[in-house]
């Protein structure tokens, strides 16, 4: 254990020695690189720094109970006790912590909610559930910037795309990915039927320049006027924008803004997550026999989570976790379930170590 934990220092140093060189920033790509393996270790630095002291003040008190001073020797007993209890729970945290880190989970995230089945009021459900997403970036403080909104004539949304700032904004919003089904009586209901609808969201780790390379050549570029709310200008002029990558048929499209220069700076930025995640998707299957877990998958045809508005609960499948908080939670309250699934992903991930 000490000598991994020195090993981990040692590569902290190192990186800090590297970044630190005056031509560092002239290849922006391994800087940048650089910067985030350094900055994922920090917290395991921290920890490895207290553990090793620990330790050697431990093997210290040791050797002073061989030795002939009683009275440091009485002390020493004293010590042993308490530092290795702290040596235990130190060991814990170690452990978590020593789990490979998802590399991305830092990263700001592009978040996508599309209504499903049911209709209109699988519409209203995703406008609920992308209010419940806003309300949980404003109560973690991330700026946001809304990319795509495409409204539903019925009320609700079609879909909605929104880009998320903010520290570990995908790690923390990563396993929100899938299918999300709402139980409730509609308004326009006259009977008081219960109707089952749903919504998909999808959690794109935000793929910057050095991530995604994309060649102009495998892009093929429309632009169209834009439909629906947005004023005459918007309207009346070609600002809209799709974006297609010829080499695997991926669309995207944008128009938000009344600027066509602007409609496209969004485009790409969502299409280079987009081709990130298809990237990801493609290691996540080659390591699939090696790492199985419900949570991480990311699947979005899989039922994640269930929404029952008569009873006030919401159920994650994944990890059979029932709370009787549903208001709470649809008014961005998700703390709660968001920890349960990175607890249930720390376990998995120490199983398969």
């Amino acid at each position: 254990m000490i000598d991994k934990l020195q090993a981990v220092i040692t590569r902290h140093d190192e990186l800090a020695e590297l970044m630190s060189q005056p031509d560092a920033m002239q290849d922006m790509k391994a800087f940048t690189k650089k910067a985030r393996e350094h900055r994922s270790l920090t917290n395991l630095v921290k920890e490895a720094k207290k553990y090793i002291d620990t330790f050697n003040q431990l093997q210290e008190d040791e050797e002073i109970l061989n030795g002939d001073d009683p009275e440091l020797k009485e002390l020493a007993k004293d010590e042993i006790g308490e530092l290795r209890d702290s040596l235990i729970d130190q060991e814990e945290k170690l452990k978590v912590l020593l789990i490979p880190k998802d590399p991305d989970d830092d990263k700001n995230t592009i978040l996508e909610v599309r209504s499903g089945t049911g209709g209109d009021e699988a519409a209203l459900f995703a406008e609920n559930l992308y209010r419940m997403y806003l309300r949980y970036a404003e109560r973690q403080g991330w700026k946001m910037e809304v990319m795509s909104l495409n409204e539903n004539e019925g009320g609700g949304i079609k879909e909605a795309i929104v880009s998320l700032t903010g520290e570990g904004a995908y790690g923390l919003l990563k396993f929100e990915s899938g299918v999300h089904r709402v139980q409730r009586i509609p308004e326009t209901e006259s009977s008081g039927r219960i109707h089952t609808s749903a919504a998909t969201v999808a959690v794109l780790p935000e793929a910057e320049d050095v991530d995604v390379e994309i060649n102009e050549s495998d892009l093929k570029i429309d632009t169209y006027r834009a439909s629906g709310a947005g004023g005459q200008h918007v309207n009346k002029t070609e600002s809209a924008i799709r974006i297609t990558h010829n080499p695997t048929g991926l669309v995207v499209t944008c128009q938000d803004e009344s600027s066509q220069h602007k409609n496209r700076d969004k485009a790409m930025k969502v299409l280079r997550s987009r081709l990130y995640e298809v990237e990801i998707e493609k290691q996540h299957k080659e390591r699939a026999d090696a790492r199985k877990s419900m949570v991480s998958t990311g699947d979005r045809s899989a039922k994640i989570r269930t929404y029952n508005f008569p009873q006030g609960r919401v159920t994650d499948h994944r990890i059979n976790l029932t709370l009787y908080k549903l208001n709470d939670i649809m008014d961005g309250d998700l703390t709660e379930t968001i920890e349960a699934l990175k607890l249930e992903d720390q376990k998995a991930a120490m199983e398969a170590v």
